[in-house]
């Protein structure tokens, strides 16, 4: 955001709040959002880069507000207040939500809490069919996914990849493409974040784990969200937080979210690590997407859409993006996250 953009905004929201504040940019360090507090009100200003649904402006603002108020009654999201629409100084519009007071989820011992939280969304009653608009609710998510990281694999064509890395990566992607529908058969779905990452938390005074950044949600199956929370390309993933969890702990925590999500966990327990790899797959071929999308100019003002040019964001953020996705590439970590699922196979087979 430039100055003038900023001084723009402030005229907007303080017409609109009927009263007057100062602006507080945050450091940048989401691909999606830029955010604004509100100095003295309690609030953020979340204002949207681009669309990570692939929507146009206002149907991605209904989206994200919807995103908020779905997951309100779980008591683990902020509140959302009121929505700001699209306009010249803001093209992409706005959300004015509560501000959360607290701390990165920077280590292994926020883990617990924040499955805790995942499990108070994943509880949440599902709404009828008709009811669950606008949030995406495919009749088949899986099949939904599964074409979603298939379609994203095509960039693993692109010259920075190893053909290792590529290799694998495809055969992983063909072999689950043939095992997971039967695993996954009959599975219902329920409100998940499809975005879990540890950075997208913060942990309050009382040690509440609280979801801060809500523009993703779908109804889909919970583990995806246990994958994203614990996976070694979420947890190392945000620019405050980064660290890895073994094996084990990564057992722990599933244990934690069947302890906290209840009669509800049990359908979950078999698709727990194909979910797991599938939700990675999803992670891997985005990063092959972004290192060809990254360098494409940016998208017309207003123009919608999915925009994950680096022109959108602080050099710093990009510097940091390039190098965790040149991590998570290598073919090193590719078979060390391979590993793990083996181990965890082992592990969940030993305890059922």
């Amino acid at each position: 955001m430039t100055a003038e953009i900023s001084s723009n905004l402030r005229l907007q929201l303080q017409r609109t709040l009927q009263s007057d504040f100062d602006l507080c940019q945050l450091a940048d360090k989401g691909l999606a959002h830029w955010h604004v507090r509100l100095e003295g009100t309690g609030l953020l200003a979340r204002i949207p880069k681009q669309s990570q649904m692939g929507l146009g402006p206002l149907d991605n603002l209904a989206y994200e507000a919807a995103c908020f108020q779905r997951a309100a009654a779980c008591g683990h999201v902020p509140r959302l207040d009121r929505v700001i629409p699209p306009s010249g100084d803001l093209p992409w519009g706005a959300l004015l939500v509560e501000e959360i007071t607290g701390s990165p989820a920077d280590g292994p011992d926020h883990v617990a809490t924040i499955m805790q939280a995942l499990a108070s969304i994943h509880v949440l009653p599902v709404p009828t069919v008709s009811e669950r608009v606008p949030l995406l609710s495919e009749s088949d998510p899986l099949d939904g996914l599964l074409r979603l990281v298939l379609a994203q694999s095509v960039y693993l064509d692109h010259p920075l990849i190893s053909e290792p890395s590529r290799r694998t990566i495809t055969k992983r992607l063909n072999d689950l493409t043939v095992t997971a529908p039967q695993i996954c058969d009959g599975l219902a779905p329920r409100l998940i974040t499809f975005d879990a990452h540890p950075g997208n938390f913060l942990i309050t005074p009382t040690g509440k784990a609280v979801l801060v950044d809500l523009e993703k949600l779908r109804y889909s199956y919970p583990p995806l969200d246990l994958a994203h929370a614990t996976l070694y390309t979420s947890t190392t993933w945000d620019v405050d937080v980064s660290f890895s969890l073994s094996t084990a702990q990564v057992a722990r925590a599933y244990e934690v979210w069947m302890s906290a999500a209840g009669a509800i966990a049990e359908p979950y327990l078999a698709a727990l690590v194909p979910l797991r790899e599938l939700m990675w797959l999803w992670s891997v071929t985005w990063c092959a997407k972004w290192l060809t999308e990254s360098v494409k100019p940016k998208h017309a003002s207003g123009a919608g859409g999915e925009d994950w040019s680096q022109a959108n964001s602080d050099a710093s953020l990009i510097r940091h993006v390039r190098s965790r996705v040149d991590d998570y590439l290598r073919i090193s970590t590719i078979n060390l996250v391979l590993s793990e699922f083996n181990e965890l196979d082992r592990l969940f087979a030993h305890s059922s």
